[in-house]
């Protein structure tokens, strides 16, 4: 038998038919949607006359244009947002399809959501209207983004055509330094293998570094392999992930639970498996990663300066640089360190699990929120929010200044009402920093929670790693 990676072992496990040697037809475990990417594939689907013959294969989250205020029953104001809803309602309704709504206790942003109810399993393909559906990953699952054509024909077959990628192996080893967290250790990949660096490739992750992170901590990488370009991102399941899995899917009992431990076991690739692509990093040289520009490798570490585009090779990444200092007004050679910031906000399917907010009341602890400087917490989901609540950590932001939301995805592309202003810089957890992402003209940093925590506390940005009381 031919050595194989882990992507192929998914890919041809789910594959219905070979249409050439670039394309398969590709059989889809779980579809996932949102108001935003789903109304006219439903429309398209109406059209035709067709139906959704394997509705329980299909889950609807709101999450976008959800608001976020802290009420008890959400209202969706504006109206082409609350049409979204009622359409992405109906539609369900219609096809018999579940849905996270609106004020659902439980709803959230459909990556958060999603794993915390055990829909995503080892060896599953997931597929959703969103780039970050490479989360899945962290559990040994193909997950990723399609567009509203191709929601379509899912929604009426179950199925995709599918362009194959190549294989990527990116090994980290060593151990992440004090201070340091998987957001600053994918920042800094993508800063130095570019943001088209894994154009056309699924990236496996391995090596003694990703095997000691936690799963909440792999979410966070797999989710942000697609500003690198990756078409996929995926972690051989290991015992966390198992155990991760298992703890939220209670169906998987008995002979069930035998049969998956045997398949999941299956899950790696194998020892002699070809990958096209191979990049090792060392987890010592870490360091709090910050971006500087409109574009997730525009980072540096902390404690590093702007980079002058001069030195850069003319060309795109010369141009790109120049355009994004005078967006970001920032000047080549200046420090990161010590840059007032306007705003904090801490969420986004990057990085709005309990985990995190967890890091967050830590590095807070006893201090508040720098005058002059909003701070706000998006829970990831229903079930995050409850259970920073029941551990105190939400009073204790509160107490320290920052505002307490609801869960969605805000501020992370501003679909719903948490805007920025024009000129406002914003420290933030989430994955994407282009021009305007936050607001027209506003500015975005991109960093961990502990980094993010650090700048609502001091009113600029902080080398978390000179904070004595952090592990």
């Amino acid at each position: 038998m031919t050595a194989a990676t882990l992507y192929r072992k998914l890919v041809d496990s789910h594959t219905v038919a070979v249409l050439d040697a670039q394309n398969v037809l590709l059989f889809c475990d779980l579809h996932l949607m949102n108001e935003y990417t789903s109304p006219q594939a439903f429309a398209g689907l109406h059209a035709a006359g067709r139906g959704v013959p394997m509705p329980g294969q299909n889950v609807a989250v709101v999450s976008h244009i959800i608001p976020t205020h802290p009420v008890r029953q959400r209202v969706i104001q504006d109206p082409p947002s609350a049409l979204q809803a009622s359409n992405l309602r109906a539609n369900c309704e219609r096809h018999g399809i579940a849905l996270f709504d609106t004020n659902d206790r439980w709803q959230g942003i459909e990556h958060v959501v999603a794993p915390e109810h055990g829909m995503i399993r080892p060896g599953m393909v997931v597929i959703c209207g969103d780039s970050h559906t490479t989360t899945y990953g962290a559990l040994g699952a193909l997950g990723f983004g399609i567009g509203t054509s191709e929601v379509e024909h899912v929604l009426a077959t179950q199925t995709l055509v599918y362009r194959l990628a190549q294989d990527m192996r990116i090994r980290v080893d060593g151990r992440l330094p004090r201070g340091t967290t998987a957001k600053d250790l994918i920042l800094m990949i993508i800063s130095r293998i570019g943001a088209q660096g894994a154009r056309g490739f699924a990236v496996e992750f391995c090596g003694t570094a990703i095997d000691a992170l936690s799963v909440e901590a792999r979410f966070t990488l797999c989710n942000m392999a697609v500003e690198a370009g990756a078409r996929g991102a995926l972690i051989a399941p290991d015992e966390k992930a198992l155990a991760y899995v298992l703890e939220r899917a209670p169906d998987i009992a008995g002979e069930t639970r035998a049969a998956a431990l045997a398949h999941w076991s299956g899950l790696h690739s194998d020892a002699d498996a070809r990958f096209d692509v191979e990049h090792r990093f060392n987890a010592e040289e870490v360091a709090p990663f910050v971006t500087w520009g409109t574009s997730p490798d525009q980072a540096v570490a902390v404690d590093g300066l702007v980079p002058d585009p001069q030195a850069l090779a003319e060309g795109v990444a010369r141009t790109s640089a120049q355009q994004a200092l005078r967006y970001t007004a920032l000047a080549a050679g200046q420090p990161l360190q010590g840059l007032a910031v306007d705003h904090v906000f801490i969420g986004s399917c990057t990085n709005a699990r309990i985990e995190d907010l967890r890091e967050v009341d830590r590095i807070v602890g006893n201090r508040r929120v720098a005058a002059g400087v909003r701070a706000m917490v998006v829970p990831g989901s229903g079930a995050v929010k409850a259970q920073a609540e029941a551990e105190g950590i939400a009073e204790r932001l509160l107490a320290a200044g920052f505002e307490w939301r609801q869960p969605g995805c805000s501020m992370c592309l501003a679909m719903n009402d948490d805007v920025l202003a024009p000129g406002q810089r914003c420290a933030s957890t989430t994955n994407r920093n282009f021009e305007g992402r936050q607001g027209r003209g506003a500015i975005t940093h991109l960093m961990s929670p502990a980094m993010a925590a650090a700048a609502a506390i001091n009113g600029h940005i902080t080398d978390v790693r000179a904070w004595k009381d952090i592990q």
